[in-house]
């Protein structure tokens, strides 16, 4: 290499470059800062919390609806079982009546009380002497007080 032509050379030297740096004075006449900018992030912000507070509030009416549906079809639910209820009471009240009416008509209709009844109208089971037999000849016919024959059709 060769180095020592720089050392014969008439070069200046720039001190500047070996001296400490001047600290630079901050210049703000070429920046300039924007309002919008903050306004940006302050409407992204409040656009957040917008929508945030619109989110709660339709989950809230939600909530409310769907509570306001539930009281509404416990409410039909209850009158449904009250109008069940009401018709079940008229049906053990008719099968009751049922109940009643049978038991009357079976007393009124027991064999017991029915001769009872013909006893006190004077009525009394038969003899052997209150029946008549009637013979019939070979033609099946039959006469009666009257002198009429009654005559059978069958052969």
């Amino acid at each position: 290499m060769n180095n020592m032509k720089y050392y014969n050379d008439s070069l200046a030297y720039d001190f500047n470059m070996f001296m400490p740096k001047p600290e630079r004075t901050n210049r703000n006449d070429n920046i300039v800062k924007l309002p919008k900018s903050k306004v940006r992030s302050n409407s992204k912000a409040a656009t957040r919390k917008v929508s945030a507070y619109a989110f709660s509030v339709m989950v809230s009416v939600f909530i409310l609806a769907a509570l306001c549906g539930n009281i509404f079809l416990r409410l039909q639910i209850n009158e449904v079982n009250s109008q069940i209820n009401a018709t079940k009471a008229k049906i053990n009240e008719v099968e009751s009546e049922k109940i009643s009416l049978e038991v009357e008509f079976e007393r009124r209709i027991s064999y017991a009380n029915i001769e009872l009844e013909a006893t006190e109208m004077g009525m009394q089971k038969k003899d052997k002497s209150q029946v008549k037999y009637i013979r019939t000849n070979e033609n099946n016919t039959a006469s009666i007080k009257d002198e009429k024959a009654v005559v059978s059709k069958e052969k």
